[in-house]
């Protein structure tokens, strides 16, 4: 038992097959946009896939010519957020950079996901998913507005000033919603981060709205 325990946790003992579920994690995508997004070969990401496959962890379907990938145990999602936990805790390198990457870059608190939940229920919030938008497509948060960050200072003049801002991205690592929030803050908007971001609201078992087209701010 000891042997299957190391064979699964070997599965995930790489940097790459560990990206590739952070991106599986938004949604399911095709080899060819996995490898673009984690900038690893077709043929590498393929490698990659097929293990975690093998595992039981990802799964497949065809849609037309396309193979889509997602994730097919949600329990992999705990296990990352154990793995972090003891990598932050216990590396001190990987401490470091997450102070230095991340909490010394955002002072305000993020929004956690319960009072965000009250707030869009209100009607109180304006909530903006800042990831590419394939992964919006994907699977979103419910009422989210799709604004990749790198179209987001082009659009601020579409955005309201009132109420605030959350902008949420993929997950604990990712520094999309924190660019948002630097890029809005200056300009007069009320912004925050959502916390944990797409990954942990998934982890959590909250609503997600799958597939369907961006929804557009109204006029």
């Amino acid at each position: 038992m000891f042997g299957y325990l190391a064979e699964t946790a070997g599965v995930l003992a790489s940097p790459s097959r560990i990206e590739l579920l952070d991106l599986l994690a938004q949604g399911e995508r095709s080899v060819e946009e996995l490898s673009e997004a984690s900038h690893l070969s077709v043929a590498n990401a393929s490698q990659h896939l097929q293990r975690l496959r093998r595992a039981g962890i990802v799964g497949r379907r065809r849609k037309g010519r396309q193979i889509l990938y997602e994730l097919t145990d949600e329990r992999v999602l705990d296990l990352m957020a154990v793995l972090r936990g003891m990598a932050e805790s216990n590396h001190a390198a990987a401490e470091r950079i997450l102070k230095h990457s991340y909490l010394e870059r955002d002072k305000l608190p993020p929004v956690a996901r319960d009072e965000l939940l009250e707030r869009l229920r209100k009607q109180s919030v304006t909530l903006i998913d800042v990831r590419p938008e394939i992964e919006y497509q994907a699977a979103h948060i419910p009422g989210a507005l799709s604004i990749p960050v790198m179209t987001l200072p082009e659009r601020l003049g579409g955005l309201p000033k009132r109420p605030q801002i959350v902008a949420y991205c993929r997950g604990p690592y990712c520094v999309m919603a924190y660019k948002a929030v630097e890029l809005l803050r200056p300009v007069g908007y009320r912004a925050r981060r959502l916390d944990g971001g797409f990954m942990e609201w998934r982890r959590a078992g909250l609503p997600m709205v799958r597939g369907g087209a961006p929804a557009q701010l109204e006029t």
